[in-house]
């Protein structure tokens, strides 16, 4: 598929099935990943490819995290968070890895991880894969980021759900220019 094509046309697409991407799929959205822009080279980024098994207990440890904020959660909020991993054969957590740096703020090594993020989503899209990025209360969990191994200067910045297409592909929005973009200085009206 052509590049800008797979840029311009790209959706998420929350209804995924298997089988998931292939290992050589995996390889090409991981180098994909790494052509984020990176200040420094300092590679601020590192992700986890949960699949089979993988996704059974990351299904418990989302259980768990819900359970620990809320004692008194409903059985059914409790199964949804098991169930949420399922919802793709595949899930990529991409985790910021911040480091200090004097000229790349943490910010700066946040924005690398969703570019990277966002190749992702592109290059399965051009695979003709379906691919979404979901973040929340998961994302921000302190049992989650232990349960995962993550150090404590690393943040998920997403989890990314993978696999193939199981509906009809919504038609990306056109956006107009105008709308959101400007020239600058902004000249003013006498």
């Amino acid at each position: 598929m052509d590049a800008i094509k797979a840029i311009t046309e790209r959706v998420s697409v929350t209804k995924l099935t298997g089988p998931g991407p292939n290992e050589e799929q995996l390889n090409i959205l991981y180098r994909a990943a790494f052509r984020a822009p990176d200040h420094a080279w300092m590679r601020p980024w590192r992700y986890l490819t949960v699949k089979d098994e993988g996704l059974t207990r990351l299904g418990e440890v989302f259980s768990e995290a819900g359970a620990l904020t809320t004692p008194d959660l409903a059985e059914d909020k409790i199964q949804k968070l098991m169930d949420m991993p399922k919802r793709a054969p595949v899930v990529i957590v991409a985790i910021a890895n911040i480091q200090p740096h004097a000229k790349v703020p943490a910010m700066e090594q946040r924005l690398a991880v969703g570019a990277g993020i966002q190749n992702i989503l592109t290059a399965a899209y051009a695979l003709g894969l379906g691919a979404v990025w979901r973040s929340g209360a998961m994302a921000q969990s302190n049992h989650v980021n232990k349960s995962l191994g993550l150090a404590t200067n690393e943040e998920i910045i997403g989890f990314i759900y993978l696999g193939h297409v199981n509906c009809k592909l919504k038609k990306a929005p056109v956006l107009e220019k105008d709308d959101f973009v400007q020239d600058w200085p902004i000249k003013t009206a006498d």
